[in-house]
């Protein structure tokens, strides 16, 4: 058998991707299986995006770029994050990488060392604690359950802050929680940052488009300007632009941390695709007509979904301010026996009830630190969301 690294030992794979590729398999074997365990629009990348992409082809955009992003891509980057978040940054301060992943990937390799600690809220996105591990670091994930929002609030960062801390992480709206931070709410966890000089923030952008109701998107560098310098800022065209499988991500921070950001990236993937940074560039220029009617069908389905998942015995739904997902809450449903005499003892055992009893994939609350809970993707199908739910319902009814 075939020896190997021990870094290896101290991660696990993507909870999201396993469970979407046990119910693909499901599927190629011919069982009707709803996969809402995959955090991807549904929708096309738009026309003009896609267009952009052949034009750049035909023009020849087939070869090696710049390590961490074109010109014209940093170019875009900044109109961006000048336009839609008010804050100046020059191209020297902007690293491109495949995905919002390996900009993340990328810092937490750069700024931290054995021993470190890189804190962040609970529940999370799964792969923040897996990253901190492979850099060497300690990751502190800080209970923050419904009642609070699934938010950090200023005591509890002050709290989970020692010597040892390095980087804080940021994510709003968040994954898996959709929950949103607000300005007055990032204003007073500034307040904490302030008072902790050494302490690097990573904020995880990358649902910013993706908001519903009145809420109002913003960013911390630009609610707290004396922040800013050590700030990496991140962002992407995923999720916003439905462009998932084009695997460009962003950060923007201090030059120096994004120069070391390039030397990592130098040594691993080298450039992201060059036809995709093409696309990206004439996404981040588009209007966001397009975003705004997706966000109008997001918000319907956060609605039926919200209200057939708190009509369903044994759970309990927050409504979420952005993203894609709810995180219902199912300790109600923990202990209880299954037809076949099986007891649910955690939210493993009911995300494996759900998808063998009701053909459902969902995410178990346990993969984002916070068990008692699944995460559903409403990024589906409206029908098939609500045929899950169903589903779901009848699933929950039969547990005795």
């Amino acid at each position: 058998m075939t020896r190997l690294a021990q870094r290896l030992s101290v991660v696990q794979p993507s909870a999201s991707i396993e469970i979407s590729g046990l119910a693909a398999k499901m599927r190629a074997e011919g069982i009707d299986v709803i996969s809402l365990s995959q955090g991807e629009p549904d929708f096309e990348t738009p026309a003009a995006i896609r267009e952009a992409a052949k034009a750049a082809l035909d023009a020849g955009a087939t070869r090696y770029t710049d390590v961490d992003g074109t010109p014209a891509l940093k170019q875009a980057i900044v109109e961006k994050f000048r336009r839609d978040n008010g804050l100046a940054y020059r191209t020297d301060e902007i690293s491109v990488g495949a995905g919002g992943k390996q900009v993340i990937f990328n810092a937490l390799m750069a700024l931290v060392d054995p021993g470190d600690e890189v804190i962040f809220a609970a529940p999370h996105w799964v792969s923040y604690p897996d990253m901190v591990r492979l850099a060497g670091g300690t990751p502190v994930a800080i209970r923050c359950p419904a009642e609070s929002g699934f938010k950090l609030t200023p005591a509890k960062l002050e709290d989970a802050i020692t010597p040892r801390t390095r980087v804080l992480i940021l994510n709003s709206p968040g994954n898996p929680s959709g929950a949103g931070y607000t300005r007055d709410e990032l204003v007073v966890l500034a307040a904490v940052l302030l008072d902790h000089p050494d302490i690097v923030v990573l904020t995880d952008d990358i649902y910013e488009y993706l908001v519903y109701d009145d809420f109002e998107f913003c960013t911390l560098a630009e609610v707290e300007p004396r922040l800013k310098s050590r700030t990496l800022t991140i962002n992407g065209v995923s999720k916003g632009h439905a462009m998932t499988g084009w695997r460009i991500g962003f950060g923007a921070g201090p030059a120096d941390l994004i120069k070391a950001m390039a030397v990592m990236q130098s040594q691993t993937t080298s450039n992201p695709a060059s036809v995709s940074q093409a696309a990206a560039v004439v996404a981040l220029g588009q209007p966001l007509d397009d975003i705004r009617a997706r966000n109008v069908i997001f918000a319907e389905r956060r609605g039926l979904c919200f209200d057939a998942l708190n009509a369903t015995r044994g759970l309990t739904c927050r409504m979420p301010e952005g993203a894609f997902y709810l995180f219902p809450n199912c300790e109600g449903l923990l202990g209880r026996r299954t037809p076949t005499g099986e007891t649910i003892d955690d939210d493993k055992a009911l995300a494996r009830y759900l998808l063998t009893t009701a053909r459902v994939a969902v995410v178990p609350g346990s993969a984002f630190g916070l068990p008692g809970h699944f995460r559903i993707s409403f990024a589906s199908d409206t029908e098939r969301l609500l045929e899950a739910c169903r589903r779901i319902d009848e699933a929950c009814l039969a547990l005795q």
